[in-house]
């Protein structure tokens, strides 16, 4: 960097999520389709549901990648509907990546329809910030994020789509880290919960037999 020159802002990617005992750990999944299954999802995940009105949704836009303000986009109740879809789908499609299965035919089905709208059109302020997109709607911005998962499932690092190797901990991220090693959504959490658990476990006694 040349003398007087200012260093542009650095913004570490991710979320910041409450574990059920009220600690906020980091979590970063990697890509932006991923950040929105911690909105809620399908099956045992709809207890997590958090997108009950469009204002809801709009809510997630400034902590995810996108970091556009939450009044940056219209969303109507219908496009609500439509982005709870494409997520439960992207939920079952990226834990059968996972877990090396297809995926349901109908699933991908959905990813595709909601890529087929405009997406959502880059804009940058002079700060080097992103600015926010002009006429944006909840289609737009379902088609970003389907887009993004679509890229993500069909290039390089597809096969390192990962569930947390914690028992009763199911969130999703793909490993971009160069040795490929990545184990736990956050080593704040089931990472360092792990360690713990190993430790006690080396600390107790043996068992007489």
């Amino acid at each position: 960097m040349t003398e007087g020159a200012e260093a542009w802002p650095t913004v570490v990617p991710g979320l910041l999520l409450t574990a059920p005992s009220g600690t906020g750990f980091h979590f970063d999944p990697g890509a932006l389709c991923l950040e929105l299954l911690t909105t809620g999802g399908p099956g045992s995940h709809a207890r997590w549901e958090v997108l009950h009105r469009p204002d809801d949704l709009a809510a997630w836009l400034p902590a995810s990648r996108l970091r556009l303000p939450a009044d940056a986009v219209r969303i109507t109740d219908a496009q609500l509907t439509a982005a709870r879809t494409l997520r439960d789908a992207l939920w079952r499609l990226t834990a059968a990546r996972a877990r090396g299965e297809r995926g349901a035919t109908a699933d991908y089905a959905v990813l595709n329809r909601a890529a087929e709208h405009p997406p959502l059109v880059p804009r940058i302020a002079p700060d080097g910030t992103a600015a926010t997109p002009l006429s944006a709607d909840g289609d737009q911005l379902a088609s970003t994020v389907a887009r993004d998962a679509i890229a993500l499932l069909t290039g390089p690092h597809a096969d390192r789509i990962r569930e947390c190797g914690a028992h009763n901990c199911y969130l999703i991220f793909v490993d971009t880290s160069r040795p490929g090693r990545r184990r736990w959504c956050s080593m704040e959490r089931c990472g360092n919960r792990n360690k713990v658990r190993a430790l006690r476990a080396r600390r107790e006694p043996e068992q007489p037999e």
